[in-house]
């Protein structure tokens, strides 16, 4: 089991940027796949981003191609997601999560973090 906690998320203007970090605890983070996930008012998780135990190989959502960027920092715990040119859909919670493949089934991950909110104004 790993315990996850998400930060960074907040209120931003279409457009504008915004990193979450989601830190890890315990000493088996580098063996992880990490994923990033997102769910709106009244609609499904969805799969935004998944990145492998060294970070060399990377997936995204077509919604988010060429916009977001995961990545993660073994030595930290961490792995970040820098969202860029944001756009009013792109509004809700966004969760990380940790599995042991790089899928992007919700089903494939066991540990959750409790999620963090982001806002995007038209």
């Amino acid at each position: 089991q790993v315990q996850l906690v998400e930060s960074g998320g907040g209120l931003v203007q279409a457009g504008g940027s915004l990193r979450l970090s989601c830190v890890a605890s315990g000493r088996t983070f580098s063996s992880y796949v990490m994923g990033w996930f997102r769910q709106a008012p009244g609609k499904e998780r969805e799969f935004v981003a998944v990145i492998n135990w060294s970070g060399g190989s990377t997936d995204y959502a077509n919604s988010v191609k060429g916009r977001f960027t995961i990545s993660r920092d073994n030595a930290k715990n961490t792995v970040y997601l820098q969202m860029n040119s944001l756009k009013p859909e792109d509004t809700a919670v966004y969760y990380c999560a940790a599995g042991g493949l790089a899928t992007t089934s919700r089903f494939s991950y066991d540990n959750w973090g409790q999620g963090t909110q982001v806002t995007v104004s038209s």
